[in-house]
């Protein structure tokens, strides 16, 4: 009898000690924040970034004189350096910003497809609509964008 009650206790005592060790107060984890690094390399791709952003008239203006082949340069040069930025810029964002960067990028490379096709049937319409939907990604995507160095870590 008293073997058992030693074993008894014993087994009391390693349970106690497990619910005690499991069930202590939780962690409090700090928010993520942007490190020194990745705010310099955000900041090294933002300026390409927002200089195509201030020539949004400039493209308007191309497709409305149904200026064909300088539409598809300014697509196939300076807003396809924009999107590489753009992509070049997600890993350094929160991971909570991370999927909706990339789909942004995904969604602004669409429209450039669109806009693309639409130049190669000289489809002004749709140049235009696909045009203003590639500007207002590229706004939604700076709006990601940590605005200043008070999140450094």
């Amino acid at each position: 009898m008293v073997r058992q009650r030693s074993i008894l206790s014993m087994i009391l005592v390693l349970l106690a000690t497990f619910l005690i060790s499991c069930g202590g107060p939780g962690v409090a984890v700090a928010p993520p924040t942007y490190t020194a690094s990745q705010l310099e390399k955000i900041q090294t791709y933002v300026p390409e970034i927002q200089t195509v952003r201030d020539r949004s008239e400039e493209l308007k203006n191309l497709i409305q004189t149904k200026d064909w082949i300088d539409v598809s340069n300014f697509i196939h040069g300076p807003i396809t350096e924009a999107r590489l930025s753009m992509t070049y810029i997600t890993p350094n964002l929160l991971p909570k910003d991370q999927p909706i960067a990339r789909q942004i990028t995904r969604d602004f490379f669409n429209h450039l497809v669109k806009i693309d096709k639409a130049a190669n049937t000289r489809n002004t319409q749709v140049a235009l609509s696909d045009s203003q939907a590639a500007f207002a990604d590229i706004d939604k995507f700076l709006q990601l964008l940590p605005q200043t160095s008070s999140q450094v870590e």
